[in-house]
């Protein structure tokens, strides 16, 4: 089996952090997004990682050949026409069944199930309340897709699609992503979705399978939600008792942090080579070698080596040589 994962995009809702790291390395309670999704293959005969990449690719390049023992192959995406263009892309390289996985997101799923199940795909989906914020997978009384519908105005499912999925049956897969491309654009893009419902309407069977967790890592809220869950489920590490130093846990506070007269937490990530001093930070990620001091800091992401001095930051992506506002 081989794993297709599209990276390409900007990650233009965590800018400008992103002007420096590619979204998929965005570290999330001291470890890149993408690390966190790579555990997930444990435990299955994977041929080769296929990566679409774009935005900063050197970088995730590197991350992939350093980190990672299986097999992997790059291929770039020069325009950013959509899903279906960057899937298709990986067709000369696939000759049996795929996984494919979008990085932005953090899931607890049973991809075992790729094993068990004979289906000719399976999609994974999250039941949500806020059905219409997303596409949302329909299903028969046996648990097959019918069909996806972009951000529904009606409660047709409360299904939503998480960006995973396995296609044993490849060759009806890119028929349909052909398909895709040989029509019109919807918002400037070709969706992957529209693929899958080709394979419906040819008569295959995708089944639905329904994930524990589903934890998004696309914008600065999402990204600190995602944090609290991994502190609260194993990822903390407070730090030693210090004079001056308050933590409000979950914290997780790397080697090589320098605390004074600060209060850290909840939910707040330090890494390693960062200073705070004389500061509260709450509910924020403090990357490696970053400095605040004076100042309270609060749902904020703030990069590698930036600098906050003073006033109080909130809501707010802070990447170096660029200067937070004070509030």
């Amino acid at each position: 089996m081989k794993v297709i994962i599209p990276l390409a995009g900007k990650g233009t809702r965590l800018m400008p952090l992103t002007r420096h790291v590619p979204k998929p390395l965005i570290r999330v309670a001291g470890r890149p997004v993408m690390d966190y999704v790579m555990d997930m293959l444990d435990g299955l005969d994977v041929e080769e990682l296929v990566l679409i990449t774009g935005h900063l690719k050197e970088q995730v390049e590197q991350h992939v050949r350093t980190r990672y023992r299986v097999p992997a192959r790059f291929i770039e995406q020069r325009v950013q026409d959509g899903t279906a263009g960057a899937v298709a892309l990986a067709e000369p390289h696939v000759a049996g069944p795929v996984l494919i996985i979008f990085v932005d997101t953090l899931f607890d799923a049973d991809l075992a199930l790729v094993k068990r199940d004979d289906a000719d795909g399976i999609i994974w989906a999250k039941e949500v309340e806020d059905y219409q914020r997303f596409g949302v997978v329909v299903t028969d009384a046996d648990g097959f897709m019918t069909r996806i519908v972009e951000k529904p105005s009606e409660p047709i499912s409360r299904l939503a699609n998480i960006g995973l999925y396995f296609m044993r049956d490849w060759q009806t897969m890119f028929a349909g992503i052909h398909r895709t491309l040989d029509g019109p654009k919807q918002k400037g893009e070709w969706f992957l979705t529209d693929a899958f419902q080709y394979m419906i309407d040819q008569g295959r069977t995708i089944r639905v399978a329904e994930v524990t967790g589903w934890y998004d890592c696309g914008k600065v809220e999402t990204v600190l939600e995602t944090n609290l869950h991994l502190l609260e489920t194993g990822r903390a590490r407070p730090p030693r008792a210090a004079d001056g130093v308050r933590i409000v846990e979950p914290v997780r506070v790397e080697d090589g942090v320098t605390l004074e007269r600060c209060t850290i937490g909840p939910n707040v990530t330090v890494e390693t080579g960062a200073v705070i001093r004389d500061s509260t930070v709450r509910h924020t990620i403090v990357g490696a070698r970053a400095r605040v001091t004076g100042a309270t800091v609060d749902a904020t992401l703030v990069g590698d080596d930036a600098v906050i001095a003073g006033g109080m930051v909130t809501g707010m992506v802070v990447a170096r040589d660029e200067t937070a506002p004070a509030r």
